[in-house]
């Protein structure tokens, strides 16, 4: 009796152990097979980013290729192209074309803003507040009104008087809110010195921020932009600063998205082609 009973706890012992061990073979597959699609996922991120980068490589190349019939224009239209498995989307926008927030008149920060939603009387102030950012005051007395009104508004900062450093510095002007930034953000810049935005190259609500150009012939400018087929033909001269998009979609469907802003510098005997001004990864800000 008492060896058929220690018969019975050995193989419940043995029992206990051979599930313990299943437990642990299926949590050690598991973890395996985690890693492993993990290692999956990470990888083809990377080729899918590294595709999007030798799309902003394409891009430089063909803003600068020596045949003037082949070289793109950088007015947001879609270029495609493939690399190895990817489909690289690209769109290069002129910085001429957009609104600088550094340089852009009053009438045309008013209109431009007025274009993304903003009635008259908003779009009025929110240009008197970004001049007001940009510039110097005219004395103490201009200094002190605008910290006052920011720390009526609740802010713990005051208005820096001089140049933007940056896009998203914007975002911290009286009445800019994140709506309104998120809507104008792609078609502003720091890099054209231009006061107006040029029609050639110029995003839709830039377009309308033109002076003396009304939205029913903004939107047929840009309409007959889009028509045109072929990089041959485009009017006026194209500046030195593109902002690139590109946007590479591996078979498998993962996606990397890569936005640069940089000045073509041309062939130059120890300098380099281009200089980056701005580098992001992904679509947000």
């Amino acid at each position: 009796m008492k060896r058929r009973l220690q018969r019975g706890v050995a193989l419940l012992v043995v029992l206990w152990a051979c599930t313990l061990l299943a437990i642990l073979l299926g949590g050690y597959a598991t973890l395996a097979r985690t890693e492993g699609m993990q290692a999956r996922y990470q990888f083809a991120q990377m080729r899918a980013h590294y595709a999007a980068e030798a799309g902003v490589m394409r891009a430089i190349y063909a803003m600068q290729d020596p045949s003037m019939r082949n070289r793109w224009k950088p007015d947001g239209r879609n270029y495609d192209f493939q690399y190895d498995d990817a489909k690289v989307k690209l769109a290069v926008v002129d910085e001429s074309g957009k609104v600088d927030i550094n340089a852009a008149s009053p009438d045309v920060l008013q209109a431009f803003f007025r274009a993304a939603g903003l009635n008259d009387s908003a779009a009025n102030e929110l240009a008197k507040q970004v001049v007001n950012w940009r510039s110097f005051g005219r004395g103490p007395d201009d200094l002190n009104r605008a910290a006052a009104a920011y720390t009526s508004a609740g802010r713990d900062y005051a208005p820096r008087h001089a140049p933007f450093a940056s896009i998203q510095e914007l975002q911290m002007v009286l009445g800019m809110d994140p709506a309104l930034y998120r809507k104008i953000a792609p078609q502003v810049t720091l890099w054209s010195g231009r006061n107006a935005p040029d029609p050639n190259f110029a995003p839709p609500l830039a377009l309308q921020a033109i002076p003396g150009m009304t939205p029913e012939q903004a939107n047929a400018l840009y309409a007959a932009r889009q028509q045109q087929q072929g990089p041959a033909g485009l009017g006026g001269s194209q500046g030195v600063t593109h902002s690139i998009r590109s946007e590479a979609t591996l078979s498998d469907g993962t996606r990397a998205i890569v936005r640069a802003t940089v000045r073509l510098q041309g062939a130059r005997a120890g300098a380099q082609p281009y200089a980056v001004l701005r580098w992001q990864e992904g679509d947000g800000e």
